[in-house]
């Protein structure tokens, strides 16, 4: 039992643990078996391992079990002639949907999104710079700057302007060796592009902040083939703090203009 705690002169007694199901434990119990034996993508595991004796469980929380580990993404079952369960590996875009659905209903605001992006950006641009870019790399990186380098002739051109900015942050997040570190810049762009306020104000017309974005982006490539890790850090963290402060002002513009309608 926990011990009491008095709050506001009334003594409460702390919930306990919530109780895991049977099914949960059963999952992670296999889990843990795949993770220790080194089995890789593609991998059967082994029928032996999936004996309810031997799990102390009944047949039918161990359907439950394999069906919480097909949805996480770590096994596939197979039916026929070679079937079986095998190991899998989660898609890094359906790693990032779970993610983004995680956010749904309460998302992260733009202040939250642009703390950890000044975070992790700069170190994406230094990495790059570091690690000398593949010619692919960079071309790729090139190549999204180019969807914007011409004058929108229409709003719907401009706005597509606007998202291919953020695929140049998906791209050299693409690029790092770090994949922890570049997961999170992607997951974070998701999360930009899937808020309602955001794509509100990507769709405003701006053109001096598509001049900005290239002028941050053009010095950025620049460093970065230089191979001068410390300049391109300071740019991109220069960027993103003009960034968020149009993102913020943008956003409180536009409350504003919701509180007087």
């Amino acid at each position: 039992m926990g011990e009491t705690a008095e709050r506001d002169g009334v003594l409460t007694v702390p919930s306990l643990p919530r109780r895991r199901k049977r099914p949960d434990i059963a999952a992670d119990t296999i889990r843990d078996r795949i993770m220790e034996s080194g089995l890789v993508p593609g991998d059967r595991v082994p029928a032996d391992w999936l004996d309810p004796e031997t799990l102390k469980i009944s047949r039918g929380t161990l359907r439950e079990a394999l069906k919480l580990l097909e949805f996480q993404g770590l096994i596939a079952s197979k039916t026929g002639p070679g079937g079986g369960i095998f190991v899998t590996a989660i898609a890094p875009d359906n790693a990032l949907r779970m993610l983004d659905n995680l956010f749904l209903f309460e998302p992260a605001s733009i202040a939250d999104i642009y703390a950890i992006r000044k975070l992790i950006e700069p170190e994406l641009a230094a990495s790059a710079a570091r690690e000398k870019l593949s010619s692919e790399a960079f071309e790729a990186l090139q190549s999204t700057i180019r969807l914007y380098e011409a004058e929108p002739k229409t709003a719907e051109e401009e706005y597509r302007q606007r998202l291919a900015e953020l695929d140049f942050h998906a791209e050299l997040a693409r690029a790092t060796p770090n994949r922890l570190l570049g997961f999170t810049a992607v997951f974070l762009l998701s999360l930009l592009r899937d808020m309602t306020v955001c794509r509100e104000i990507y769709r405003e017309s701006n053109p001096e902040l598509r001049e900005t974005g290239l002028h941050y982006q053009v010095r950025l490539l620049r460093s970065i083939k230089a191979g001068d890790a410390e300049q391109a850090r300071a740019i991109m963290h220069d960027h993103m703090i003009e960034a968020e402060k149009y993102m913020l002002e943008r956003a409180a513009m536009r409350e504003r203009g919701h509180a007087r309608s």
